[in-house]
């Protein structure tokens, strides 16, 4: 992956910081060097007029490179305290160090210089300005070489940790089933491997005629962004359009837009917010993380399509099924709705809440095999009919037992046993309570709910207080009580599905 900059920052200035308690020093130190130049950095320059303000200030303050600190200002030893505080107890082995006095005769001893790691020692009246200037030049040269080791030690361990990172995070990707959850997993993912706060992935969308933010599909987002203003304004639309005609990366300002074309033709954008640079590293590690990535997307939209035409036979079968018995058109796509949000509210894992809905649509997959005369026979069935009936469940179960698929394994397991009761009395295995499989419990839930709730040719449609007191006087009987108190807790969302599926 590569990228384009939309400019390049100034190089920032060296760190220096002056500690000495006379201020005739600092004017005249920064007069002499304010046109230094090393690297093409100028020097900014901190200002410290004793031992406790340079604490404060090297504690406060990073990446300052070199320390004129004077020996004695508050106390005769105050720039030596100074120099041991900063080796060791702030443990900075880096900062150079230059030791300045204005009384001949206070030189420290040796040993003193090497217990400091102090880089270098002079008397003030010595320092002109050429000996300043080369003093300077001597300690940032050796700061930056230092800052060159120590940076490549830093990359190699960062690089290897984010590389274990990207391991990680391509571990828990590849485990995700569906398209949703998958974009969700990669979009932070990306975030903790480049440690932001806002990002987002959009899909392009197929159709060429889209217009304005409709172009593009969120499939996931993190943190808080606004819509109108933070992902479809016109800014970030025309940064989008320009990353797909030109098909590179880039960033601008603070906005990274990442281009991911893959096999399925939908080209994916990834948008991070806050980011100021994408360093060599965070590009090698987008690298690495989108090679793989981008063909799990692919796998990804491939298992979802199959799943999705798995998932529309099953309720055109389930149409078929319920069709030829005369139930309401829509039934199967409530019930299956219903199903899920009970499965959802009761804090089912939203994957199996998902197999469950798919499911569903073949409860009474059973009745294929039962004779016109009994399924459609307008009057009450007598006891011979009745037992010819009841073998639905298991004709049900036969027909989709056996198949290692997770959404046939559930229908087989809601086919047979959906006309179980709480209490035992139900059909055909006359099991009770937890002895019936949590998908066929809410299966009998929604079906009451539904058959109640509309309008049949047999009956009217019954009033909701009617409905939920119905249910709540069988709950325990027929149905889960705990399913049941879900669904009137939730009476309005269910209403709602009935409202987007009417016969």
């Amino acid at each position: 992956m590569s990228f384009l900059k939309s400019d390049t920052p100034d190089l920032p200035p060296w760190r220096v910081l002056l500690v000495d308690d006379e201020p005739d020093v600092h004017s005249v130190t920064k007069l002499t060097l304010n046109r230094f130049r090393l690297d093409g950095r100028a020097i900014q320059f901190l200002h410290a007029y004793s031992g406790q303000q340079a604490k404060a200030i090297l504690q406060s303050e990073a990446d300052i490179a070199l320390v004129f600190l004077d020996v004695v200002m508050e106390t005769e030893n105050a720039g030596l305290e100074v120099a041991r505080w900063m080796r060791k107890d702030l443990q900075n082995q880096i900062t150079r160090i230059v030791l300045r006095t204005g009384q001949p005769g206070q030189a420290p001893e040796e040993s003193v210089i090497v217990d400091y790691d102090i880089n270098d020692y002079k008397e003030k009246t010595e320092l002109d300005r050429k000996k300043l200037f080369t003093t300077t030049f001597a300690a940032l040269r050796a700061y930056r070489d230092i800052m060159t080791v120590e940076e490549a030690r830093r990359y190699q361990a960062s690089y290897r940790a984010g590389l274990e990172r990207v391991i990680e995070a391509s571990a828990h990707i590849f485990r995700q089933r569906n398209l949703s959850d998958f974009a969700n997993g990669l979009l932070q993912q990306v975030v903790a491997l480049l440690r932001l706060e806002k990002s987002m992935l959009l899909r392009v969308k197929g159709a060429s005629a889209i217009h304005g933010e409709e172009r593009y599909e969120i499939l996931a987002r993190i943190g808080e962004l606004d819509l109108e203003h933070d992902v479809f304004s016109p800014t970030l639309l025309a940064r989008l359009d320009e990353t797909c005609v030109n098909k590179i990366s880039r960033l601008y300002d603070d906005t990274f837009v990442g281009y991911f074309p893959n096999n399925s033709g939908k080209t994916s954008l990834l948008v991070l917010q806050g980011v100021h640079d994408v360093t060599e590293m965070d590009t090698q590690l987008l690298e690495v993380f989108s090679s793989g990535v981008a063909i799990a997307f692919d796998n990804i939209l491939l298992n979802q399509e199959i799943t999705d035409t798995q998932g529309e036979l099953i309720m055109r079968l389930g149409d078929v099924v319920e069709s030829r018995s005369h139930e309401a058109g829509n039934h199967v796509r409530r019930m299956a709705e219903i199903c899920y949000l009970i499965a959802i509210e009761s804090g089912m894992d939203a994957d199996e809440a998902v197999i469950l809905k798919q499911a569903a649509p073949m409860h009474d997959i059973g009745k294929i095999a039962t004779p016109d005369a009994i399924l459609l026979k307008p009057g009450k069935l007598d006891a011979d009919e009745w037992e010819t009936m009841k073998k639905h469940p298991e004709v049900g179960m036969s027909i989709l037992q056996g198949s290692q698929r997770p959404i046939l394994r559930a229908s087989a397991i809601i086919a047979h046993q959906h006309h179980e009761r709480y209490d035992g009395s139900g059909y055909p295995q006359g099991l009770q309570a937890q002895e019936i499989h949590p998908y066929a419990r809410i299966v009998a839930v929604a079906d009451v709910f539904d058959a109640l709730i509309q309008k049949r040719v047999y009956k009217p449609a019954w009033p909701v207080p009617e409905v939920l007191a119905h249910m709540e006087s069988v709950a325990g009987a027929h149905l889960d009580p705990y399913y049941v108190a879900i669904l009137v807790e939730n009476v309005d969302k269910a209403l709602d599905i009935n409202s987007r599926y009417p016969d």
